[in-house]
């Protein structure tokens, strides 16, 4: 069932669907993640080393330099995403939006090349982050573990 509004994957999309700011929003949501990723990242400096043993204290700097490095490269990637979406959203030609990949071209083109060369992003930021907040997740319970049977 589709609603009014929404675009299957493979779709063309012909000009601005959204007149309003959403790939400003988006950007703006992506950069307080990258912040709050930052700030958890300046914390678990501050708390891991004091967790682990003294011999082992240097390793509880890895998650937080890893962290800072990972929201760094968010909000940089989150500013070429709104530009990449603003420039497909505002390109004269058509633009495909992320197909899966068994899905190349879609079928009511007759050939790629009427294809614009600006393609809407896909969800790589969030698989990446997905797999950040996962690994952190694990290296955190570890450093716990470490220092709960040490003591």
């Amino acid at each position: 069932m589709t609603g009014q509004g929404h675009i299957p994957p493979g779709a063309l999309v012909s000009g601005p669907f959204d007149p309003g700011l959403q790939p400003e929003r988006t950007e703006l949501a992506w950069r307080r993640t990258a912040l709050a990723i930052a700030i958890g990242s300046v914390v678990s400096l501050r708390i891991f080393p004091l967790l682990l043993p003294a011999d082992a204290a240097a390793w509880g700097l890895a998650p937080g330099v890893v962290g800072i490095g990972a929201a760094c490269t968010f909000w940089v990637a989150a500013r070429r995403r709104q530009l990449q979406t603003t420039a497909a959203l505002h390109s004269s030609t058509p633009a495909v939006l992320s197909t899966p990949a068994d899905l190349s071209t879609p079928a009511d083109l007759s050939t790629p090349a009427e294809l614009s060369s600006e393609a809407m992003p896909g969800g790589g930021m969030l698989l990446a982050l997905t797999a950040l907040a996962t690994a952190f997740g694990a290296v955190s319970l570890a450093i716990v573990a470490v220092s709960l049977l040490v003591r």
